[in-house]
């Protein structure tokens, strides 16, 4: 990248964006719409400094708590995800940690966007008649905005890591707190806050890389939507929503018309990908289920919309007196309770369960209570250890890959699937708690026959001075017969080596280096680069003849888009 047109690049970016924001101020004070004097009611000097404090907790959680000031694109995440009950430390870190700068940043930007609406529907200057702002520590506007604010967006926190159905992490579940509850006061600002997320990250990523060269290549992905934790974001949405509909009933606040209301969540819904409902079958298969992802939505979307509907009936002193006064609120609000209950239901029992803690195949490296190995085709310890099955699909799946296990810490995870360390060859897991980090690095090493059913690969682990082969693979026999032969590549603890069958003999051979000849059975390998090619017919010099048929049999595996 030219570092001269970089240069020109950001700074283009900021003079536009400054003259952006000072040309519009301008025109908002020429149109004597100047927010300014709003701004300052609601929040200490016009600045919604809760929203401030909470995004600096976060970052403050994973720049000290993860490590990621030292190693910003590797923190430490295992142990601070919500594994279990039986390990508090994960379920009460996990809310506010993240699993890269990229998880962090989108996070942070959301909360940017969307925090301030709610900071500025609650207010830091008391709204009741005859209060006085400096009259009691909650309605001190410095408490409001710099500990009351953060420690009700910590207290959802807590609640999203405490209800989390599987290892989750992250500050999505408060990010989405804060978009319900901005959806009741203003459901299409929370629409516009949301593509002003869009912008502050577009903006971010022009000045961090402000020129891009890119090229077709190949790349490993799984499916988008089987990394949102939609349990946690539907959970946090329905609390931000309950929460404000709780606050405009106690402060008598009007909320939008129900037309409003009901497009609004439609279109955060949509946008955010609720509908998003899917299920892990193992192997690194997941199926969505879209249609009645979508219709949940629309259904969540009606059930806000009667938020705003019969709210000042009186209260009820009985449940037949309730059923007879029944009104449109009051029954959102029972149904969404519901929902609330069967999405929290769950996570207790799976939370209260210990991990399976069976042997892990192999020779598994130990590290500070860890047990790290490669396996295939092993149950998966966390996902198989609730039984249940509904629609043909089942919780017991098997799982292959990197397996790292802690029962103290209720830890049992496939840290690197199968496929993604066949496509990298190369990755690091990263253990480590509070104030300690270890690297356990895992390597595979492959070859590809020609005509093959498979590779044959070994998958090594190293941690400091020791290392070991975790996984040998089964030999991969080449297509071609070559003098009435057959070759296959065998991996081995040591290597790997030449399997030549035929004519009433087996003999093995250590694989070729680059340039050298091995002769086995009859015929003679030479190595050219990645492959390793057989020499037969009148060419084999091992019958004493001058030139040799060359037959591509094998090739050694390229990683990571080589």
């Amino acid at each position: 990248m030219n570092p001269d047109l970089a240069l020109v690049s950001r700074a283009a970016v900021v003079v536009a964006a400054v003259l952006a924001v000072a040309v519009t101020v301008a025109l908002e004070r020429l149109a004597g719409s100047d927010r300014g004097p709003t701004l300052r009611r609601r929040f200490v000097l016009g600045v919604p400094w809760g929203t401030l404090t909470v995004a600096a907790f976060v970052l403050a959680v994973y720049l000290f708590v993860q490590g990621g000031w030292s190693h910003w694109y590797a923190p430490v995440v295992i142990p601070f995800r919500a594994w279990s009950y039986l390990a508090p430390l994960g379920v009460v870190v996990s809310p506010f940690a993240h699993a890269g700068p990229g998880h962090l940043l989108g996070n942070l930007f959301g909360t940017l966007a969307l925090a301030p609406l709610v900071e500025y529907a609650v207010g830091h200057y008391p709204r009741r008649r005859g209060s006085s702002s400096f009259g009691s520590y909650r309605e001190n506007p410095y408490v409001r905005a710099f500990v009351l604010f953060p420690a009700a967006a910590v207290a959802v926190g807590l609640l999203s890591g405490a209800f989390a159905l599987g290892p989750v992490i992250g500050f999505s579940g408060v990010v989405f707190a804060f978009a319900g509850a901005a959806l009741l006061y203003y459901p299409l600002g929370t629409v516009v806050a949301l593509s002003a997320a869009g912008v502050v990250s577009t903006t971010y990523r022009a000045l961090s890389s402000p020129v891009v060269e890119a090229s077709g290549r190949p790349a490993f992905v799984t499916p988008w939507w089987a990394d949102i934790a939609i349990q946690g974001h539907a959970l946090g949405l329905l609390l931000g929503i309950l929460a404000a509909a709780w606050l405009a009933a106690a402060r008598g606040d009007d909320l939008p018309p129900p037309r409003r209301l009901a497009i609004g969540a439609l279109l955060v819904g949509v946008e955010q990908s609720l509908w998003a409902v899917y299920w892990f079958r193992g192997g690194g298969t997941y199926v969505l289920y879209r249609g009645i992802g979508l219709a949940l939505v629309a259904v969540a979307a009606v059930l806000v919309a009667a938020l705003a509907v019969g709210r000042d009936a009186p209260p009820a002193e009985s449940i037949s007196e309730a059923l007879r006064s029944l009104t449109p609120r009051r029954g959102s609000v029972a149904a969404l309770l519901v929902v609330l209950a069967m999405l929290t239901g769950p996570a207790l029992y799976v939370n209260f369960t210990a991990v399976n803690d069976d042997p892990l195949p192999g020779d598994p490296i130990e590290v500070h209570g860890y047990s790290v190995t490669y396996a295939e085709g092993v149950e998966n310890g966390m996902v198989s250890v609730v039984e249940f099955e509904a629609f043909g699909e089942s919780t017991t799946v098997n799982t292959s890959g990197v397996v790292v296990r802690n029962p103290e810490r209720g830890v049992w995870t496939t840290a690197v699937s199968k496929g993604r360390l066949a496509f990298a060859g190369r990755q690091q897991v990263v253990l480590g708690g509070v104030g300690w980090r270890e690297v356990v690095t895992v390597r595979r090493q492959g070859w590809t026959t020609v005509g093959g059913d498979g590779p044959a690969y070994r998958v090594t682990l190293s941690h400091d001075n020791d290392s070991r082969v975790a996984f040998v693979s089964n030999a991969s026999r080449a297509e071609p017969r070559i003098e009435g032969r057959v070759v296959s590549v065998v991996p081995t603890d040591r290597g790997f080596e030449l399997l030549v069958e035929g004519d009433n003999a087996s003999v093995r051979t250590a694989l070729p280096t680059e340039n050298e000849t091995v002769a086995a059975n009859g015929l003679q390998f030479e190595r050219d680069g990645r492959a390793i090619y057989a020499l037969a017919g009148e060419g084999n010099t091992s019958t004493g003849n001058a030139t040799a048929t060359r037959v591509r049999v094998a090739t050694k595996e390229r990683y990571g888009g080589q």
